[in-house]
């Protein structure tokens, strides 16, 4: 394990050793990956949505169990309960909340008021202002290339923007795996960088080795963005299922969403009411239509399939464009090390040039 190297705006704020984040993925980030990439430096990021409060609860003190460097929670701000979440993170001094979506002002105020640092999500430079001005302490922001739902702007054009437009710590994500992607952040001028397949593909993963050999398999043209699972853009790796959800109708989709949504409300612990309310602060905060809304219930369940339980023909599997340069299984302290160490050294190459 190497010592910190790397010292930038993230790092100071969360205290972390190097500015390399696990980003929250449904049904992956889960408590060993995420005290694994502690251990190793990094930041890790419980992913929450598909937990109920008590899961996650449980999930947050295995990782107190197995790591005490900081970490963070991702969670959904439209969330019925995300009031009462994070009460949770405050009360068991959790380093870092992320969302996927803007939380709203007095929300940050309160988690900032008990030393909770806030970072959320964003895909524009309009949405980093907004959040800075209600208080975030930092933004995550992916491009096109990245995994689960993304927008259509690469990372190299996304980025300047979002760091034109506001003066807290940006973490870049979408496209990144190696030192190299790391130094070429830094000097685009991101405190840090953002990885969610490069981290799927590691030994502290707890996806089936079966499912990791198939995204090792894929190569640059792997992914897909499609809208035919959730109703929104989603980059997942180019499977049958997936070609095949691509060619089919909504009229013959309609039966197995409607299973799905029943799964969903079943593995979820959520009533009816709650389904419906958590729909209605969805459409608040997202514009989705009612259509849209009753795809989202597919995604926990689709995910879960491939993902955990390792049936790629009953379910989908996020990735980012990056699927297809990785080729090998590191530790995450093997990962976090080289990273850092190749990111140090493309640094001190570039600054060479310098007359």
């Amino acid at each position: 394990m190497i010592e910190q190297l790397l010292r930038t705006p993230f790092t100071e704020l969360t205290g972390v050793r190097h500015p390399v984040v696990q980003t929250g993925m449904g049904w992956v980030s889960g408590p060993r990956l995420v005290s694994g990439t502690a251990n190793a430096g990094g930041l890790g990021i419980l992913a929450s949505a598909t937990m109920t409060y008590e899961e996650l609860e449980h999930a947050i003190l295995e990782v107190k169990g197995r790591t005490d460097q900081p970490f963070g929670v991702n969670l959904r701000a439209d969330a019925g309960d995300a009031g009462e979440r994070c009460d949770l993170l405050i009360r068991h001094g959790v380093r870092v909340a992320s969302f996927a979506l803007a939380p709203k002002p007095d929300l940050i105020a309160k988690l900032k008021d008990h030393g909770v640092v806030v970072m959320p999500s964003v895909g524009a430079a309009r949405h980093a202002e907004k959040v800075a001005a209600w208080g975030a302490d930092a933004v995550m922001v992916q491009g096109g290339e990245g995994g689960g739902h993304t927008g259509p702007v690469p990372t190299t054009l996304l980025l300047p923007t979002v760091l034109d437009a506001v003066d807290i710590p940006v973490v870049a994500a979408g496209g990144f795996f190696d030192g190299r992607g790391l130094a070429a952040a830094l000097s685009y001028g991101a405190a840090g960088v953002g990885m969610g397949t490069r981290f799927l593909l590691t030994q502290d993963s707890a996806v089936p080795q079966a499912v990791k050999d198939l995204y090792l398999r894929h190569d640059l043209t792997g992914t897909v963005v499609t809208a035919k699972v959730d109703g929104m853009p989603h980059r997942m790796l180019r499977t049958d299922l997936v070609q095949e959800l691509e060619e089919t109708g909504a009229v013959k989709r309609l039966g197995p969403t409607v299973r799905r949504t029943l799964e969903f409300k079943r593995t979820s612990g959520l009533s009816w009411l709650e389904l419906a309310k958590d729909g209605r602060a969805m459409k608040r905060a997202q514009g989705r239509t009612l259509a849209q809304m009753t795809l989202a219930a597919n995604t926990p369940v689709m995910l879960k399939a491939g993902l955990v339980e390792g049936d790629t023909g009953a379910g989908v599997l996020a990735s980012g464009q990056v699927v297809g340069v990785i080729d090998d299984l590191p530790t995450c302290e093997e990962l976090v090390d080289r990273i850092v160490l190749r990111a140090v050294d493309e640094l001190r190459r570039g600054s060479s040039y310098v007359l």
